[in-house]
């Protein structure tokens, strides 16, 4: 994808904002969840709502943000939110037919995660079947002086995927939706 395709692309980036202390010591499990619009590599705009901890709620929270806006691409930063709430790409590449790419910084231990899963919930193959969902893993190098980000395509072809991640790369290999939804749910946790 060329750099003047990219400006006019609106990409949704996905990220939560970690589990705020405060929240916490109020007994309120809750973690704030943002979606930031992006066309290129400018914001027009953002969504936040809360998520339960390691609930079950994020994909239905995300497909009601996503209603709101006219877009392209969903990232995701994962598919793990405030925990283990998962955001299951298939749902949303059904529900909106817009390719749905997952941006890994670090390379996803799928035996790990079915083990802490197994350990940890009763419900466990429910949320197992996100993950085998997904597919292949892939390296993508997004800038060429960056390691790679790993990723996992949902509703495209990596190829085409892969075009998009460098296009999206502007200051960092994590692609600016990402990177900016990062920074606002960051942001505005430490508000809370």
């Amino acid at each position: 994808m060329s750099p003047n395709v990219w400006r006019e692309f609106r990409v949704v980036g996905v990220e939560d904002g970690g589990f705020s202390r405060k929240l916490q010591g109020r007994g309120i499990q809750k973690a704030l969840f943002v979606c930031v619009l992006l066309r290129g590599k400018w914001i027009n705009d953002f969504q936040a709502d809360m998520i339960t901890v390691d609930g079950l709620d994020a994909t239905e929270k995300l497909t009601s943000m996503l209603r709101r806006w006219s877009f392209d691409a969903v990232m995701l930063a994962g598919v793990s939110f405030a925990g283990f709430n998962l955001v299951d790409p298939t749902i949303v590449f059904e529900e909106f037919r817009k390719p749905v790419i997952v941006i890994s910084r670090t390379k996803p231990n799928n035996i790990a995660v079915k083990n802490a899963l197994r350990r940890h919930f009763e419900d466990w193959r429910i949320r197992w079947s996100v993950f085998e969902k997904l597919g292949s893993v892939y390296e993508v190098v997004s800038m060429p002086t960056e390691p790679p980000v790993y990723v996992e395509v949902v509703g495209a072809e990596l190829d085409w995927a892969s075009r998009l991640i460098r296009a999206a790369s502007v200051c960092c290999r994590v692609p600016e939706p990402v990177r900016a939804a990062r920074l606002v749910a960051r942001g505005l946790t430490r508000m809370l």
